[in-house]
């Protein structure tokens, strides 16, 4: 599998949700260590791929602490605290991610994706914090917001996809 659709499958199964009674089948801790296997191959000393490599090799575990916390009571302080964290940590996340791929296009010239990329990271970085500020009572989350977040999501995820056979995203020697 190319760096880049193992970036793009991680974020499925990191922000994806597919519940049988409750328990959401896509495990997140595997979806952002996919994303770090990916990020890895790209990764060259001293680059963007490795910072964001490791905000994913962080988010797995605080995603493994996220779904322990499922079970604890609604109104466990704890139980927020890991929210907020799965959610910023995951948006930083995708920015950096979309952060270095930018980078590494425009090294090589590459501008017919870096625009709607650099678009991309900041509706689903601008609109997922406007979701967690709404969630806490900051606000109310219209329909309209949520839509957005998840279309701008899908729409980064298939850009991926099809920008994975690029040469310069393949794994480096």
């Amino acid at each position: 599998m190319r760096p880049v659709t193992k970036i793009a499958t991680g974020l499925v199964i990191a922000f994806g949700a597919l519940r049988l009674n409750g328990f959401d089948l896509l495990f997140d801790p595997v979806g952002w260590s996919l994303c770090a296997a990916g990020l890895l191959s790209l990764q060259r000393p001293g680059d963007a791929f490795a910072v964001a490599r490791a905000w994913a090799v962080c988010m797995a575990p605080v995603s493994l602490v996220a779904v322990l916390a499922d079970g604890v009571r609604t109104d466990a302080p704890i139980k927020h605290v890991v929210g907020i964290a799965v959610t910023v940590g995951g948006l930083i996340t995708v920015w950096l991610i979309v952060d270095a791929l930018v980078i590494r296009m425009r090294s090589r010239g590459d501008s017919s994706q870096v625009a709607l990329l650099d678009v991309l990271r900041w509706a689903v970085a601008g609109l997922g914090g406007v979701g967690l500020l709404a969630r806490y009572g900051y606000g109310e989350l219209s329909p309209v917001l949520l839509v957005g977040w998840f279309a701008a999501l899908v729409v980064l995820i298939v850009v991926l996809y099809r920008s994975a056979g690029r040469p310069y995203l393949c794994a480096t020697p």
